[in-house]
């Protein structure tokens, strides 16, 4: 991604008002990315926003910039990020637009595209995009500018996609489920998804007001919801992000199951029922307890970099269906192009009603491994990964808890950052070899 000016790992995102997140540079972006795939063929494009306030101010910059370049839109209004890859292929479109700062405060917002087959843009639309900004802006003749309508039945179509990945056999009445929405795009999508298959909803997070997405629920702040499920003794609960593609769950104790979790209950019932294609794809940060418990099944392995969008590239590349982030970016490529929230939860509790067991039930048969996380700050020119006594205490470390454990040093994608990761079977190693590594770290960047 080092050859971008605009594009990051996940579209263009910052905050607002500010450098790229502006109606200035969006309404150029849309004009851009209309003069590139108007050059494909196309001519019809779809956008579909979370429900920070900002989207409304980013949406008409874009539909302004994408009539420009003569381009018809169709506007979806407030929709999660999998409903608009997925709204993608059943339009007929050839690109969808997400108007979304994913699990960010609202102050942040961003835009990323999806492609004609419900995934993201290859690397080399992208960058055609970005030669286009460089171009003075111009608009098509009178005649030949882009239309837009809204889309009424959005919601409707991708509720009965969500209901459609869960097995027409299964019903989920008896069950009480909390939702928690994020006061984000799935406010209106996940609780009528559970419902109408038969599921007692107790919603939070649900009331957006433009402010208030991601402040204190949802998929990163999951206080609310496991309190939440303790006092309405509920089975389980469903916490999304701000723009649906993130799940992290709660069993009936309050105890948090993560996307390593997720992904592990989600390949063991695939697994079982004779589907799972190929093994499962986790990345760099995945738990080892999850690569150890897939190796118990005997289902193969393998590790991206961080990013649901490298978790997706190898998948590709290895034929398979399943994989994850612990953040709670899950893949099922079976059932969907794109990371989906909500799938996943509906894949959960199809194994839960398959095995007849609890979500407590189903997720002991991973262990996570203790985990210590420890971020060192460098200096800009500092180069402590290649410093001798950095690599000696990784070495140390290594030796000393052999396969009992694992070692991380990377640096930060978005800060002047060494993230040093240790995993162990003992908490206390982990926190010990974690810090004797960090202390090698600032050593190194005279700290």
């Amino acid at each position: 991604m080092s050859d971008r000016k605009y594009f990051g790992t996940d579209g263009i995102r910052g905050k607002v008002g500010e450098n790229l997140i502006n109606p200035e540079f969006v309404m150029k972006l849309g004009w851009a990315a209309g003069k590139v795939l108007a050059g494909s063929g196309t001519n019809k494009v779809i956008i579909g926003k979370d429900t920070r306030i900002s989207g409304y101010m980013l949406e008409s910059a874009l539909e302004s910039g994408l009539s420009a370049a003569g381009i018809n839109i169709g506007l979806l209004g407030p929709m999660p990020t999998p409903a608009i890859a997925y709204l993608t292929k059943t339009f007929r479109s050839e690109a969808g637009i997400v108007i979304s700062a994913s699990h960010n405060p609202y102050y942040d917002n961003g835009i990323k595209f999806f492609s004609a087959d419900g995934t993201k843009l290859d690397d080399d639309i992208e960058l055609a995009i970005e030669a286009e900004m460089d171009k003075p802006m111009q608009c098509v003749a009178s005649d030949k500018l882009g239309k837009a309508v809204r889309i009424a039945d959005a919601a409707g179509r991708y509720i009965e996609f969500c209901k459609g990945n869960f097995p027409s056999n299964l019903s989920l009445k008896g069950l009480k489920i909390v939702v928690d929405c994020a006061h984000g795009a799935t406010y209106h999508i996940a609780p009528n998804v559970l419902s109408e298959l038969g599921a007692e909803v107790i919603e939070i997070g649900t009331e957006p007001d433009g402010l208030n997405i991601n402040r204190k629920v949802g998929a990163t702040s999951m206080k609310a919801i496991v309190d939440s499920v303790i006092k309405n003794k509920a089975d389980l609960g469903f916490a999304l992000d701000g723009d649906g593609d993130r799940i992290m769950l709660v069993d009936h104790h309050g105890n948090v199951i993560d996307g390593d979790q997720i992904v592990y209950i989600i390949a063991r019932d695939a697994l079982k029922s004779g589907k799972l294609n190929g093994g499962v794809v986790g990345t760099v940060m995945s738990n080892l307890g999850l690569e150890v418990a897939l190796s118990t099944l005997g289902v193969p392995f393998e590790r991206s970099k961080v990013g649901d969008r490298y978790v997706l590239e190898l998948l590709r590349q290895k034929g398979w269906s399943i994989g994850g982030e612990g953040s709670g970016h899950v893949l099922n490529l079976d059932a969907a192009s794109t990371g989906d929230g909500i799938v996943a939860g509906l894949q959960v509790l199809a194994a839960m009603i398959n095995a007849n067991m609890t979500l407590n039930e189903l997720s002991r048969g991973m262990t996570k491994f203790p985990q210590t996380l420890i971020n060192v700050r460098f200096n800009e020119g500092d180069t402590p990964l290649s410093a001798e006594a950095v690599n000696n205490s990784v070495l140390e470390a290594e030796a000393a808890l052999g396969e009992r454990g694992r070692v991380l040093l990377r640096k930060s994608g978005t800060e002047p950052l060494i993230r040093v990761m240790v995993e162990a079977n003992d908490a206390a190693d982990s926190r010990k070899w974690a810090e004797h590594i960090a202390d090698a770290v600032r050593k190194a960047t005279g700290q």
